[in-house]
């Protein structure tokens, strides 16, 4: 099914300076290890050699922390920002323990929750509306997981929250006026038509092993994915090219 994308401005005028794409979130948007580097699949694509992308994706971020580091994309002077995270705030939501590593290692100083989220999120457009001049688009999140009507506690719970989150999400956009980019459609769509694997649990050791594939054994994401038993995901959590490529291609309709 074809998606819709809302702009929130009109594109910007044909200039000899390169425009400035700013990408704001969290691994997905850093694109290291296990996760697809959608913003050097962008950067390779000939049609965007008028565009200068920064990367202010980190790791492990929740929306709080991408909100933290929102002056340095304000001073970037970016002319189209992109901005995909809360996937970690839903797994602090979901997991007990990740919440409590989240707390700790992001110096969180609130519980996570839905509506912290919201807030954050709110906080992040609507400064970007009125700091820059930018045309903004929020993501909505992917599946976690590849089981979409799952039995399985963990994955069904999961799948509920990313769908909260996500309208959470499309509700801002809409209200603030600004761009909505629906990676969690297209890729639950395309999910939907061969379901996979349930995610059935969070745990750090498989993490950090796929992360140790990666970076030591200089196994691609696609590799480990296979590995792994996932179609659209490496690890169940970050996308492999093929869930990529859908983000990617959706990103490249909102900064055309």
């Amino acid at each position: 099914m074809k998606q819709n994308i809302v702009v929130d401005r009109p594109a910007q005028s044909v200039s000899t300076t390169r425009i400035v794409v700013a990408c704001l979130g969290s691994s997905s948007t850093a694109g290291r290890g296990q996760a697809f580097d959608f913003i050097g699949e962008l950067k390779r694509r000939p049609r965007n050699s008028r565009f200068d992308f920064r990367n202010f994706g980190i790791g492990g971020d929740l929306a709080y922390n991408a909100l933290q580091r929102l002056p340095q994309v304000i001073a970037s002077r970016p002319e189209k920002v992109v901005v995909w995270v809360g996937a970690n705030d839903v797994l602090a939501q979901v997991s007990a323990k990740v919440k409590r590593f989240f707390r700790l290692s992001k110096h969180l100083p609130a519980e996570p929750s839905l509506e912290w989220f919201r807030d954050n999120i709110c906080a992040i457009a609507h400064r970007l509306k009125m700091e820059t001049t930018a045309c903004v688009a929020l993501c909505s999140l992917p599946p976690i997981g590849e089981d979409p009507t799952s039995s399985v506690a963990f994955q069904n719970t999961l799948n509920r929250c990313i769908a909260e989150y996500s309208e959470i999400i499309r509700d801002i956009a809409m209200k603030e006026n600004i761009g909505y980019i629906p990676l969690h459609e297209a890729i639950l769509a395309q999910i939907q038509e061969s379901p996979g694997r349930a995610f059935t649990s969070f745990r750090f050791l498989p993490l950090y092993r796929d992360a140790f594939r990666v970076i030591v054994l200089r196994k691609t994401p696609d590799e480990v994915a296979k590995l792994n038993g996932w179609r659209f995901h490496s690890d169940g959590i970050h996308l492999n090219s093929r869930g990529g490529m859908i983000a990617t291609d959706l990103i490249q309709q909102f900064i055309d």
